[in-house]
């Protein structure tokens, strides 16, 4: 266990086994139906990476990075687009791959922007869900875990860009981000 980590929250077969789980549930959903894969970044590169290795459908994918929390806990509320997705997007099927849903800012901004650029339909398919620091009401169509709120880091999952390559999810130690 690394020394920040107050305790480990899910093993790498746990979550494995969350991606088999939301992996399937996608193939029966988008069974005969085009779909763009759209990650943000960079949270959910370890996640995005996982699940697009199970999905046996044929599919493209696309990233977005996008800011609302700098160096801190919590969100600002002001979503920033640092780098659009490339692909068209007018008439098509987008799955957003997130890492987590937190405050749910970020999300709903994602989703309203990319509704008003013309998209068919968008739907969410988060690895956590947070559902107590919930300000902003959205709901994912799929969600691996529901999470307490505590602040994990792993998996993608960081603080001040660290952390994101642990194989875990475990939370971190107060002292670490209260510094």
């Amino acid at each position: 266990m690394h020394k920040d980590i107050e305790r480990v929250l899910y093993s790498e077969k746990v979550l494995e086994d969350i991606v088999n789980r939301l992996a399937k549930q996608i193939e029966k959903d988008y069974n005969n139906k085009e779909f763009l894969a759209v990650g943000l970044l960079k949270g959910s590169v370890v996640f995005m990476s996982d699940i697009i290795r199970r999905i046996n459908l044929d599919f493209a994918i696309d990233f977005m990075v996008t800011s609302s929390y700098g160096g801190n806990t919590v969100s600002s509320g002001v979503v920033n687009i640092v780098k659009d997705i490339s692909s068209p997007v007018e008439g098509k099927n987008i799955l957003i791959l997130e890492d987590i849903i937190d405050s749910g800012h970020t999300l709903s901004y994602v989703v309203d922007y990319l509704k008003n650029r013309g998209a068919a339909e968008v739907k969410i398919c988060t690895m956590f869900d947070k559902p107590e620091r919930r300000v902003i009401e959205i709901e994912p169509d799929y969600a691996g875990t529901v999470i307490p709120d505590e602040f994990i880091v792993g998996y993608g999952l960081d603080f001040d860009e660290k952390y994101r390559n642990l194989p875990f999810v475990g939370v971190l130690k107060p002292e670490v981000y209260n510094s």
